[in-house]
Order: C-alpha cells, then structure tokens, then sequence
C-alpha cells in the first residue's frame, strides 16, 4: 500500500467515523435512559436526508452555488435534517411508539416490537411517497481539495464532516455536563424513582432525550446523502454500523458513541484494500458479534448518568 494511499484511506476513516458516531449518540442515549435500544433510529437517520434533499433540490437544482451562499445552504441543510428528524423522533416515536408502552410497564420486548413496528411503518411510507429507487442530492459545493494531509487530498466534504461531527460532539457534551437538562437526564438515567421525586419531569426529559438524539441522526443523514444517495432503505445499514459503534464504545457513555464510530470508521476504510467492495459491510458485523461474545460493556462502557 503506498503511503498516499493509506493516507486517503485514513481520511475517509475519519469521516466516516464521525457520521457513525453521530447516529451512535442517538442510540447510546436512548439506551443510557430507557435501558432499550430504538432499532427505528435508522428511519430518523433517513428522515434527515430526506428533508435536507428538498432543501437542496429547491434552493441549488442543477447548479453550484459558491461562496456564502454554499455555507448558508449547507448550514440549512443541517439545521433542516436536525429539525426535521428530532421531531420525528420526538413527537412520532417516543410519544406513540414508546410512551404508551412505558406508562404500562411493557416487558422489553414490547419496545422491540414496537420499534420494529415502527421502523418498517416509516420505510414503506417513504418509499411510497418519494419511490423507492434511491435519488443523487443536489450538491451545495464543488469538489475542490481544501488541502493534504500526506499527500491525501482533503476534499471539502471531509471537512465539512469532520468540522459538523466535532461542534456537534462538544455542544452535546456541554449540554449533558453543564446544564439544567443534563443534570436531569443523568438524574433520571441513574434512577428514574429517584428524579421523579425531586421534581424531574421525566416525560419531558425522555422525550428531549429522543429530540436531541434525533437531531444527530438527523444531521448525519443529510451529510451522508450529501456524499451518497437518498432513499427510504438508506438507514438500515449505516443504522447497523452506528449500533455496532455505540457497542465498540460503551452503549451508554457519548464520548464512547463517538470513539466507537470513529474506530469503526477507520477499520472500515483501512480493510478496503484486503477486502471486495462486495463484503466490506461484513466487517462491521464480525465486529459486531465479537464484541457482544467478549466484551459487551464496550470500550468505555459505562451508564449515561456517570458521563461528567
């Protein structure tokens, strides 16, 4: 392998792992309150690409826009994805998918039931409303290197990923760490009793909790339709190599949901050379497994109410 190419290699690891890492976020956070993996996170992650679609398609069409105008478009596009897919996840999965069953007291499978539910209701309805072959994204900036590293061409893209994935990761972080609504959602994730009966509303705090999750997954799919296509099946893999992130790291702790995504990432793209383009998914999987028969808890693997 030469030293360039290894390079691109570990570029293209980095901004992958970024994009997983941020869709882990949702799945660790859920997780670190509910004890329950939302398996629908995947159509959230879609969800996202979806809306920044539209939003290229009206604002950009066939042409390149330069300049200012680029940031505000990619900007929107991330704000628009954000918002668009917290709402869903708030909103549609929480309150009808998953409240009920809380207020009830369903055993787990229930919630799996539920999310399955959920995630092939939202995939079909897509794919009726906007077809299900998969649909290229009007693009917001040329394809222009920004720099080397290396040798390795770093393209605006890889930038804008990397740029999002790390202002994203510090303001979760602050917001779990220093704020009123961390303090609750730590509370409730160490003892959901325990914060009722110090005043946390823990219906609000949950559902903030899929909002700010969704909001993650949201911006990560409109940066992932951005470099790929849009389509209503386009969640489940990335979803899968996301979860499989969220293990590696630590289900349950954020910055492990990020370190995981970004290990992932990197092994992903450095085993290209060794393996077809037609199994490198695979790799993800036997990670997947692995990590489930030797070490379950992850590489940080904590509760998201011991995250300081």
């Amino acid at each position: 392998m030469l030293k360039s190419e290894f390079w691109y290699l570990v570029v293209s690891g980095i901004t992958t792992g970024f994009l997983y890492g941020m869709v882990a976020v949702g799945y660790t956070m859920v997780y670190g309150i509910l004890r329950l993996i939302n398996f629908a996170h995947s159509e959230i992650f879609m969800t996202g690409a979806f809306a920044g679609y539209f939003l290229m398609r009206r604002f950009v069409g066939n042409n390149t826009p330069s300049g200012a105008q680029s940031i505000l478009l990619i900007v929107g596009g991330i704000a628009v994805g954000a918002l668009a897919s917290s709402l869903m996840a708030a909103f549609v999965l929480e309150r009808v998918a998953y409240r009920p069953l809380r207020k009830r007291k369903a055993p787990p499978l229930a919630y799996l039931i539920s999310a399955i539910g959920a995630s092939y209701f939202l995939q079909n309805l897509a794919g009726k409303e906007f077809g299900r072959n998969p649909i290229a994204m009007p693009q917001p900036y040329g394809n222009a290197n920004v720099f080397t590293v290396f040798g390795s061409p770093f393209n605006q893209y890889d930038l804008l990923v990397v740029v999002a994935g790390i202002l994203s990761l510090v303001a979760l972080d602050i917001i779990v760490s220093r704020t009123k609504l961390g303090r609750s959602l730590r509370a409730v994730a160490q003892d959901t009793e325990t914060a009722s009966l110090m005043g946390v509303d823990i219906d609000k705090t949950i559902m903030l909790t899929f909002l700010i999750g969704g909001a993650m997954a949201g911006a990560a799919g409109f940066l992932w339709g951005l470099n790929s296509n849009v389509g209503s099946t386009m969640g489940f893999v990335p979803g899968i190599k996301a979860f499989t992130s969220a293990v590696l790291g630590g289900i349950g702790n954020l910055r492990g949901a990020m370190l995981g995504g970004m290990i992932l990432g990197m092994v992903e793209n450095l085993a290209e050379p060794f393996v077809t383009s037609a199994y490198i998914d695979v790799v993800a999987f036997v990670i997947l497994v692995g990590l489930l028969m030797f070490r379950p808890t992850g590489i940080l693997g904590e509760r998201l109410g011991r995250v300081a």
